[in-house]
């Protein structure tokens, strides 16, 4: 039987299966109802998170939304009402007593659950391992700013070439690394999330490389999720349009290494570099975690760190490093000295190489083994890819945040022997004073800017770019050009690029659309780049 196959259920059959944190939780909300043995009792189908999607007696979970529209108490309303016409039960997140009269006029049950999120997502699995039981992969979650997406890709490259079957969840795509699909955020919901990885088991997939999100932290949507080793690459600016200020964005990334939230943690890897770095060691330390750090500085061996590359040779091919790794007691009984063959470029792609290699290790394969297998290792589609060209060297990279860009531009420019040329842009309907900032990154690190649309969503991308513009300097506005369509300021950077130049096309990456005025065009930086350069006679 596949996951798309359910029988019927209830709680009570649920309850009586998870002896556990999670049975007594479900048998607290039974007896909280006013009718405890007939909601015990009550057989549903599939638990739903959409009102659309609620079929016949299956079970509907309100949660509160996140979005000014989504909290208006008539839409709640009638969410609810539009539920109910169908499904057996409701849980609720949101008091019905605030969104109603009477409540008895309710199509079917309600119960009030206002710590649902707590326990949704084991409740989610439950009912999947109850239809069939299934061995759920090993799961390593990658969190903070700048790097998700590669290093996750990393760690399931390792494991898949060390013979364990693997897959990712995140930005770039979810599935297996040769068959993923694209996904529209980088932490599903809590159903989407517990589906996958149950689809996951059900195809013998022995490990999960996932992207966690702050957001996704936060709203708890990754609840129940099996996470053996997680990961905290950095944290600068971003999603303050979501989060208050930068300690409580600081404070969602931490959860991660907590083990109240996620009890079977059993390694923190950190990057010890990271001015915010000593949140998350704090926390892992808090929950009794094996906690290894990773840096890119050599004297941060004396500060204890775990895996250190102390030389990092860089070339158009790659980067070859010599690493450093302090597993062992304080005298250093465990210490490798070892080199390693990268063809990932980029200076901060050392490190997401190192988060990798201490996720692998974590996961039991040998130090040795793992260098024999960096140089096979691909970077992730949209970050550092570079678009072949008979001359010049063409980038395409996802970096979207002030210090994203700063790492890329650093990184390209010890390889660079003419000009560095960034085009990049800002997204809509996000935060706006990003937008600036994006703009002296790109200028301090390249010599030439081309300024253009990323997604502008409901924006006017002209107003996006004049935000962009604030502060600029006269010296700076000669080495800038503003070209709102995107795809014209890419053939520019094509045309006026010299044979050894550089030029990286910033923002967007992976993506494969253009999103204005709600609507989602089609396109793809890297093909519209390789356009470009066979129009101009560069491919």
């Amino acid at each position: 039987m596949t996951s798309s196959a359910y029988d019927a259920i209830t709680l009570q059959q649920l309850i009586e299966s998870n002896n556990n944190a999670l049975g007594q939780q479900l048998s607290k909300m039974v007896h909280s109802a006013k009718n405890p043995e007939a909601i015990a009792n009550t057989a549903f189908n599939k638990l739903r998170l959409d009102s659309r999607h609620v079929a016949d007696n299956d079970a509907f979970i309100l949660l509160k939304s996140q979005t000014q529209q989504g909290q208006d108490p008539q839409k709640i309303h009638d969410y609810l009402l539009q539920a109910g016409k169908r499904a057996a039960l409701i849980f609720s997140e949101i008091n019905p007593v605030a969104l109603f009269d009477n409540t008895d006029i309710l199509p079917c049950p309600v119960l009030y659950v206002p710590d649902i999120r707590h326990f949704l997502g084991s409740l989610i699995q439950a009912r999947l391992q109850y239809q069939q039981l299934i061995t759920l992969p090993t799961v390593v979650a990658v969190t903070g700013t700048n790097g998700k997406t590669t290093i996750s890709q990393l760690v399931a490259q390792l494991a898949q070439l060390a013979g364990h079957d693997s897959a990712v969840m995140g930005t770039a795509g979810n599935g297996k690394l040769d068959a993923l699909l694209q996904a529209r955020h980088t932490t599903g919901d809590a159903l989407a999330v517990q589906q996958f990885l149950y689809h996951m088991g059900e195809q013998n997939v022995d490990l999960l490389a996932l992207e966690a999100s702050s957001h996704g932290l936060d709203q708890k949507r990754l609840q129940g999720v099996p996470i053996k080793v997680a990961i905290y690459t950095n944290l600068s600016r971003d999603h303050l349009d979501y989060h208050a200020d930068m300690a409580e964005y600081v404070a969602a990334k931490a959860k991660l290494f907590d083990k109240a939230h996620f009890p079977t943690l059993t390694h923190a890897i950190i990057n010890i570099d990271d001015e915010h770095a000593n949140v998350m060691l704090d926390t892992a330390k808090a929950s009794n975690l094996t906690v290894w750090t990773y840096s890119l500085q050599a004297d941060n061996e004396a500060k204890g760190a775990n895996f250190v590359a102390t030389k990092i040779e860089p070339s158009l091919q790659g980067v070859k490093i010599t690493l450093r790794s302090v597993l062992g007691d304080s005298q250093g009984n465990d210490v490798n000295n070892i080199n390693i063959i990268s063809p990932l470029l980029g200076h901060f792609n050392v490190a997401n190489l190192l988060a990798a290699i201490a996720a692998a290790v974590a996961l039991g394969i040998s130090l040795e083994h793992i260098a024999s297998l960096v140089p096979q290792l691909k970077g992730a589609v949209g970050r550092m890819q570079r678009v072949p060209s008979t001359d010049g060297c063409f980038i395409v990279d996802y970096a979207h945040t002030p210090d994203a860009l700063t790492q890329v531009l650093d990184s390209l420019r010890t390889h660079c022997q003419g000009q560095l040329w960034a085009v990049f842009g800002c997204g809509g309907d996000r935060d706006a004073g990003k937008r600036p900032l994006m703009a002296q990154a790109g200028l301090s690190g390249a010599d030439q800017v081309i300024l253009t649309a990323d997604n502008p969503r409901t924006e006017d991308p002209n107003v996006i770019l004049q935000n962009m513009q604030a502060g600029m300097s006269e010296e700076q506005y000669q080495r800038t050009h503003i070209e709102p369509a995107r795809q014209r300021a890419i053939e520019y950077a094509v045309s006026h690029a010299s044979a050894n130049d550089i030029v990286v096309i910033a923002g967007k990456g992976h993506e494969t659309y253009q999103e204005i005025n709600g609507v989602r065009h089609d396109f793809d930086d890297s093909v519209i780049l390789q356009q470009a350069l066979q129009q101009a006679g560069r491919i």
